[in-house]
């Protein structure tokens, strides 16, 4: 590939008031107005003052210009060039949306989730987000990896991640336990067998804050969301690290009739129930370096799994008390012989082990299943990657209330693009938002407009051109909601 004419030969000039770089903002924010996103915020965001004026106009403004491709305020011009105004209305300018965000206390960004809540309920429920059998491989050009559930379990993976800030204006900015300057957001994202994770609650908090804190209240919330969407018949099953081993956010899962899977911490109750196990109970399983032997059906692996009942918080009252199995993984310790050579060996001294509590039946799920099923938990970590590479590449505001909004406008922009996604093709219901903003949202258009009709005129040869339409023509006339 080359150029046409030498650069001398070509003359570029911003002229055309009729050309809009992202042409797929239109049945997207289509999407959006059906799924009541204005209307939402309209009733339920009530910032005061002329700056919370017209809420759901400029709350929609912010999601399109994320899905556009905003990741600072500054970035929202995008909205207002070319012919843009032909097909959108009200399209506010960066500074009016940036004094709209720094408004924001710490109860509007309670109602924003709340927002955030419902939107994905009503967009499930026009656009079968959670439940459709399309996409079930993943696209070619970077998508989100998604695990089977065990036997029809659906996934609520719970984890935090620090966002890099830079500058001492930052409310909230400090360093956590990665050493990197910034503020510490927590997210529960939504998997089912046949769907790519979506984001089903999230919190902004302080850099320097543990990873637990406030965990109770967004599983809590998490749980709630997932049961509206998929009902209370469903299972669930809960999954964090060992960051949130502890009574608030497991029994907030328990509560709302979740099973849990949360790696535990090596302490004393732990070791001693390991020591405990039957040394005829490991069985081996299928690993990073394992080999299946067809003559005898088994793996031929050196990781190993077994499990034993155990009792979470079994030191505490009784009330705080949780049933549930310890399942357990080794895998032989290289730095055995360096250990015993240092006086340490012990009964960790030939392996090293990896726990996880669980309350999942272990008729569903059992010893192998269950290791399996947990050691996916790190599929939210291509949500952390994805959001981090759109609009959470910035945290914009040095107000942490405007930057905790901005979060959670965020996840709606991820959310509504992930069902656009699913409208368009099943090679995108499951594909990275970059992957779909180059295929479906940033193409440019030309605006036409004859006997009151307006046309947009895409480029020829689109290679996305039958993905696009399919989008369009399913926003145009949409079915009747179905109940999510």
């Amino acid at each position: 590939m080359k150029l046409s004419h030498t650069l001398r030969a070509t003359s570029p000039v911003f002229d055309d008031p009729n050309l809009v770089s992202a042409g797929g903002l239109v049945p997207v924010l289509g999407l959006a107005e059906s799924a009541g996103l204005r209307d939402l915020t309209d009733e339920h965001l009530s910032v005061p003052s002329d700056k919370g004026a017209n809420a759901g106009l400029k709350v929609a403004s912010l999601v399109g210009g994320m899905v556009a491709g905003a990741d600072s305020i500054d970035d929202m011009a995008v909205l207002r060039h070319g012919g843009m105004r032909r097909v959108f209305a009200r399209a506010y300018a960066p500074s009016t949306l940036g004094s709209f965000l720094r408004a924001f206390t710490f109860g509007h960004v309670r109602q924003l989730d709340a927002i955030a809540s419902r939107f994905l309920i009503a967009l499930a429920g026009l656009t079968r987000l959670l439940d459709s059998s399309a996409g079930s491989a993943a696209s070619d050009t970077g998508a989100n990896t998604v695990v089977d559930p065990g036997a029809g379990y659906a996934l609520l993976d719970v984890d935090d991640t620090i966002i890099e800030v830079h500058g001492h204006a930052k409310q909230g900015a400090g360093f956590g336990y990665s050493g990197v300057r910034g503020l510490n957001a927590l997210l529960a994202t939504l998997t089912t067998a046949t769907s790519a994770p979506v984001i089903v609650a999230q919190r902004l908090r302080k850099g320097a804050c543990g990873s637990p804190r406030g965990a109770k209240r967004l599983v809590g919330d998490a749980v709630r969301t997932t049961r509206r969407l998929l009902g209370t018949a469903q299972l669930v099953l809960v999954r964090m690290d060992s960051a949130f081993y502890g009574r608030g956010p497991i029994h907030a899962a328990v509560k709302g009739s979740a099973a849990v899977s949360v790696t535990v911490r090596m302490d004393k109750a732990v070791k001693k129930a390991i020591a405990s196990i039957d040394p005829e109970a490991w069985t081996t399983i299928e690993y990073t370096d394992a080999v299946f032997d067809e003559t005898t059906g088994r793996w031929i692996s050196r990781a190993e799994v077994a499990e034993i009942p155990f009792t979470a918080f079994a030191a505490q009252k009784k009330a705080d008390h949780v049933l549930g199995r310890l399942v357990v993984r080794r895998i032989p310790d290289f730095n055995a012989e360096k250990n015993k050579a240092a006086g340490q060996d012990s009964l960790f001294d030939t392996w090293r082990f990896h726990a996880f509590f669980t309350t999942a039946d272990p008729e569903v799920l059992d010893t192998i299943a269950a290791d399996k099923t947990h050691r996916h938990h790190a599929v939210i970590e291509q949500v952390h990657a994805d959001l981090k590479n759109s609009a959470l590449a910035h945290l914009p505001s040095g107000v942490f209330t405007a930057n905790a909004a901005w979060l959670v406008l965020a996840v709606i922009a991820f959310n509504l693009t992930r069902a656009a996604g699913t409208l368009a093709a099943p090679d995108l219901a499951k594909a990275t938002t970059a992957t779909l903003r180059r295929k479906l949202i940033t193409v440019p258009a030309r605006v036409a407009t004859s006997a009151r009709r307006t046309t947009l005129h895409l480029p020829k040869s689109w290679p996305w051109e039958t993905a696009w339409t399919a989008l369009f023509d399913r926003v145009s006339d949409p079915p009747p909601a179905h109940a999510a």
